[in-house]
Protein backbone atom coordinates (compact mmCIF):
# COMPACT_ATOMS: atom_id res chain seq x y z
CA UNK A 1 0.00 0.00 0.00
CA UNK A 2 3.21 2.53 0.61
CA UNK A 3 4.47 1.61 -2.66
CA UNK A 4 1.01 2.52 -4.48
CA UNK A 5 0.92 6.06 -2.10
CA UNK A 6 4.66 6.92 -3.14
CA UNK A 7 3.42 6.50 -6.96
CA UNK A 8 0.26 8.39 -6.34
CA UNK A 9 2.43 11.04 -4.76
CA UNK A 10 4.81 11.46 -7.51
CA UNK A 11 2.93 10.98 -10.46
CA UNK A 12 -0.19 13.41 -9.07
CA UNK A 13 -0.69 16.06 -7.41
CA UNK A 14 -2.68 14.44 -4.47
CA UNK A 15 -0.86 14.53 -1.22
CA UNK A 16 -2.61 12.15 1.26
CA UNK A 17 0.50 12.65 4.08
CA UNK A 18 4.11 14.29 4.15
CA UNK A 19 6.37 11.59 2.39
CA UNK A 20 9.82 11.79 4.48
CA UNK A 21 11.88 9.07 2.89
CA UNK A 22 11.81 9.34 -0.94
CA UNK A 23 14.14 5.93 -1.34
CA UNK A 24 15.24 4.81 -4.68
CA UNK A 25 13.85 1.29 -3.01
CA UNK A 26 10.62 2.51 -2.54
CA UNK A 27 10.18 4.53 -6.10
CA UNK A 28 11.21 1.33 -8.12
CA UNK A 29 8.84 -0.99 -5.51
CA UNK A 30 6.04 1.71 -7.06
CA UNK A 31 6.68 1.30 -10.88
CA UNK A 32 4.04 -2.30 -10.83
CA UNK A 33 1.71 0.21 -9.32
CA UNK A 34 1.71 3.43 -12.26
CA UNK A 35 -1.38 1.91 -14.03
CA UNK A 36 -3.78 1.57 -10.63
CA UNK A 37 -2.68 5.25 -10.15
CA UNK A 38 -3.41 5.83 -13.92
CA UNK A 39 -7.36 4.84 -12.51
CA UNK A 40 -7.29 6.90 -10.30
CA UNK A 41 -6.42 10.05 -12.64
CA UNK A 42 -9.23 8.54 -14.77
CA UNK A 43 -11.76 7.98 -12.46
CA UNK A 44 -11.40 11.78 -11.02
CA UNK A 45 -11.44 12.91 -15.13
CA UNK A 46 -14.09 10.69 -16.31
CA UNK A 47 -16.62 11.43 -13.13
CA UNK A 48 -16.27 15.02 -13.36
CA UNK A 49 -17.03 14.87 -16.77
CA UNK A 50 -20.64 13.03 -16.60
CA UNK A 51 -21.12 15.50 -13.73
CA UNK A 52 -20.03 18.82 -15.81
CA UNK A 53 -20.66 18.16 -19.37
CA UNK A 54 -24.36 18.93 -19.13
CA UNK A 55 -23.79 21.95 -18.04
CA UNK A 56 -21.09 23.28 -19.76
CA UNK A 57 -20.72 23.93 -24.17
CA UNK A 58 -18.54 21.06 -25.23
CA UNK A 59 -15.98 23.20 -26.21
CA UNK A 60 -15.31 24.72 -22.92
CA UNK A 61 -15.78 21.01 -21.36
CA UNK A 62 -12.91 19.25 -23.50
CA UNK A 63 -10.51 22.41 -22.52
CA UNK A 64 -11.62 21.78 -19.50
CA UNK A 65 -10.48 18.52 -19.41
CA UNK A 66 -7.37 18.79 -21.00
CA UNK A 67 -6.23 21.68 -18.12
CA UNK A 68 -7.97 19.40 -15.10
CA UNK A 69 -5.48 16.90 -16.70
CA UNK A 70 -2.98 18.96 -16.72
CA UNK A 71 -3.26 20.33 -12.87
CA UNK A 72 -4.10 16.33 -11.52
CA UNK A 73 -0.54 15.76 -12.62
CA UNK A 74 1.25 18.78 -12.16
CA UNK A 75 2.35 18.75 -15.78
CA UNK A 76 4.96 16.16 -15.02
CA UNK A 77 4.48 14.02 -18.12
CA UNK A 78 4.29 17.22 -20.52
CA UNK A 79 7.29 18.56 -18.96
CA UNK A 80 8.75 15.36 -20.00
CA UNK A 81 7.15 15.37 -23.22
CA UNK A 82 8.74 19.16 -24.02
CA UNK A 83 12.23 18.66 -22.81
CA UNK A 84 11.99 15.03 -25.20
CA UNK A 85 11.01 17.10 -27.83
CA UNK A 86 13.45 19.69 -27.48
CA UNK A 87 16.19 16.95 -27.67
CA UNK A 88 15.51 14.34 -30.47
CA UNK A 89 13.84 17.39 -33.08
CA UNK A 90 17.02 18.97 -32.50
CA UNK A 91 19.01 16.57 -35.17
CA UNK A 92 22.44 17.17 -32.58
CA UNK A 93 24.38 14.54 -31.52
CA UNK A 94 23.27 11.78 -28.95
CA UNK A 95 25.37 13.48 -26.11
CA UNK A 96 24.20 16.93 -27.12
CA UNK A 97 20.37 15.61 -27.60
CA UNK A 98 20.91 14.51 -23.54
CA UNK A 99 22.09 17.98 -22.53
CA UNK A 100 19.18 19.94 -24.02
CA UNK A 101 16.61 17.25 -22.45
CA UNK A 102 18.36 18.28 -19.25
CA UNK A 103 17.75 22.05 -19.73
CA UNK A 104 15.02 23.43 -17.75
CA UNK A 105 14.52 26.08 -20.34
CA UNK A 106 12.20 24.82 -23.19
CA UNK A 107 12.66 25.49 -27.07
CA UNK A 108 10.62 26.18 -29.61
CA UNK A 109 10.56 22.15 -30.74
CA UNK A 110 9.11 21.56 -27.01
CA UNK A 111 6.87 24.44 -27.15
CA UNK A 112 5.44 23.97 -31.29
CA UNK A 113 5.14 19.90 -30.40
CA UNK A 114 3.50 20.75 -26.96
CA UNK A 115 1.06 22.64 -28.91
CA UNK A 116 0.41 19.90 -31.48
CA UNK A 117 0.05 17.88 -28.92
CA UNK A 118 -3.09 19.78 -26.76
CA UNK A 119 -4.61 20.73 -30.07
CA UNK A 120 -4.93 17.02 -30.89
CA UNK A 121 -6.33 15.94 -27.90
CA UNK A 122 -8.48 19.17 -28.04
CA UNK A 123 -9.84 18.14 -31.37
CA UNK A 124 -10.26 14.52 -30.31
CA UNK A 125 -12.33 15.22 -27.09
CA UNK A 126 -14.46 17.40 -29.45
CA UNK A 127 -15.28 14.42 -32.16
CA UNK A 128 -15.74 11.95 -29.52
CA UNK A 129 -19.58 10.54 -28.69
CA UNK A 130 -20.82 11.77 -25.93
CA UNK A 131 -21.73 8.69 -24.68
CA UNK A 132 -18.31 6.97 -25.14
CA UNK A 133 -16.11 9.35 -23.73
CA UNK A 134 -16.11 8.21 -19.98
CA UNK A 135 -14.97 5.22 -20.25
CA UNK A 136 -12.43 6.38 -22.96
CA UNK A 137 -11.19 9.39 -20.33
CA UNK A 138 -11.16 6.45 -17.31
CA UNK A 139 -8.96 4.17 -19.58
CA UNK A 140 -6.17 6.94 -20.79
CA UNK A 141 -4.32 6.96 -17.68
CA UNK A 142 -3.99 3.65 -17.17
CA UNK A 143 -2.91 2.73 -20.56
CA UNK A 144 0.00 5.89 -21.07
CA UNK A 145 1.42 4.54 -17.42
CA UNK A 146 0.89 0.54 -18.77
CA UNK A 147 3.25 2.37 -22.10
CA UNK A 148 5.33 4.21 -18.76
CA UNK A 149 5.99 0.77 -17.14
CA UNK A 150 6.97 -0.71 -20.53
CA UNK A 151 9.12 1.99 -21.34
CA UNK A 152 10.89 1.87 -17.80
CA UNK A 153 11.27 -2.02 -17.14
CA UNK A 154 12.54 -2.84 -21.37
CA UNK A 155 14.92 -0.31 -21.85
CA UNK A 156 18.32 1.03 -20.06
CA UNK A 157 18.71 4.17 -18.67
CA UNK A 158 20.78 6.85 -20.29
CA UNK A 159 22.16 8.87 -17.59
CA UNK A 160 24.01 7.80 -14.71
CA UNK A 161 22.00 9.32 -12.09
CA UNK A 162 18.24 10.82 -12.25
CA UNK A 163 15.18 9.93 -10.88
CA UNK A 164 13.99 7.83 -13.52
CA UNK A 165 17.12 5.87 -13.08
CA UNK A 166 15.63 4.34 -9.58
CA UNK A 167 12.68 3.26 -11.57
CA UNK A 168 14.56 1.39 -14.22
CA UNK A 169 17.28 -0.20 -11.32
CA UNK A 170 14.12 -1.39 -8.69
CA UNK A 171 11.69 -1.48 -10.68
CA UNK A 172 12.25 -5.56 -10.29
CA UNK A 173 11.60 -8.25 -12.82
CA UNK A 174 8.12 -8.73 -12.58
CA UNK A 175 6.74 -5.02 -12.10
CA UNK A 176 5.98 -5.15 -16.16
CA UNK A 177 3.59 -8.27 -15.44
CA UNK A 178 2.01 -6.68 -12.49
CA UNK A 179 1.25 -3.58 -14.67
CA UNK A 180 -0.33 -4.98 -17.85
CA UNK A 181 -2.05 -7.49 -15.61
CA UNK A 182 -3.70 -4.88 -13.61
CA UNK A 183 -4.21 -2.58 -16.49
CA UNK A 184 -5.71 -5.09 -18.35
CA UNK A 185 -8.21 -6.17 -15.83
CA UNK A 186 -9.15 -2.55 -15.51
CA UNK A 187 -10.21 -1.84 -19.02
CA UNK A 188 -11.51 -5.00 -19.72
CA UNK A 189 -15.05 -4.38 -18.90
CA UNK A 190 -15.37 -1.14 -21.03
CA UNK A 191 -15.38 -2.93 -24.83
CA UNK A 192 -13.09 -4.23 -27.40
CA UNK A 193 -12.68 -1.02 -29.13
CA UNK A 194 -10.68 0.29 -26.40
CA UNK A 195 -8.73 -2.99 -25.98
CA UNK A 196 -7.62 -2.43 -29.05
CA UNK A 197 -7.02 1.07 -28.90
CA UNK A 198 -5.37 0.00 -25.89
CA UNK A 199 -3.23 -2.30 -27.90
CA UNK A 200 -2.17 0.15 -30.68
CA UNK A 201 -1.46 2.82 -28.00
CA UNK A 202 1.41 1.29 -26.06
CA UNK A 203 2.42 -0.09 -29.69
CA UNK A 204 3.31 3.46 -30.82
CA UNK A 205 4.39 4.27 -27.54
CA UNK A 206 7.14 1.40 -27.42
CA UNK A 207 8.10 2.08 -30.97
CA UNK A 208 8.95 5.57 -29.92
CA UNK A 209 10.73 4.49 -26.99
CA UNK A 210 12.68 2.10 -28.98
CA UNK A 211 13.64 4.74 -31.42
CA UNK A 212 14.74 7.05 -28.33
CA UNK A 213 17.46 4.04 -27.17
CA UNK A 214 18.68 3.58 -30.43
CA UNK A 215 19.29 7.30 -31.11
CA UNK A 216 20.58 7.80 -26.92
CA UNK A 217 21.93 4.74 -26.41
CA UNK A 218 19.03 4.38 -23.40
CA UNK A 219 15.88 6.47 -22.27
CA UNK A 220 15.65 9.24 -19.37
CA UNK A 221 12.68 10.48 -17.06
CA UNK A 222 12.15 12.99 -19.59
CA UNK A 223 11.12 10.15 -21.94
CA UNK A 224 9.34 8.25 -19.54
CA UNK A 225 6.95 11.35 -19.87
CA UNK A 226 7.45 11.53 -23.04
CA UNK A 227 6.13 7.85 -24.15
CA UNK A 228 2.66 8.43 -21.87
CA UNK A 229 1.36 11.08 -23.76
CA UNK A 230 2.50 9.47 -27.06
CA UNK A 231 0.54 6.43 -26.18
CA UNK A 232 -2.36 8.20 -24.22
CA UNK A 233 -2.71 10.37 -28.18
CA UNK A 234 -2.29 7.15 -30.08
CA UNK A 235 -5.31 5.70 -27.65
CA UNK A 236 -7.49 8.25 -27.97
CA UNK A 237 -6.68 8.38 -32.16
CA UNK A 238 -7.49 4.79 -32.41
CA UNK A 239 -9.97 4.75 -29.88
CA UNK A 240 -12.29 7.47 -32.13
CA UNK A 241 -11.73 5.41 -35.37
CA UNK A 242 -12.66 2.51 -33.69
CA UNK A 243 -15.70 4.48 -31.81
CA UNK A 244 -17.09 6.91 -35.23
CA UNK A 245 -16.33 4.25 -37.95
CA UNK A 246 -15.84 1.27 -37.21
CA UNK A 247 -18.68 0.65 -34.20
CA UNK A 248 -20.93 3.09 -35.47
Amino acid sequence: MRDFITGLQFLTTIRLWPETEWSSERFGRSVRYFPLVGAVIGLVLSVSYILLSPWLPIHLAAALFIIGNILLTGGLHCDGFMDTMDGVLSGRSPERMLEIMKDSRVGANGVIAFLCLILLKWSILLDFPAAALPATLFAAPIIGRMGMVAAITSFPYARPQGIGKAFAEFAGGNSLLFALASGLVLISLLGWPIIVAALVGLIAGMLFARSANKRLGGITGDIYGAVTEITELCFFVAALVLTNFIVA
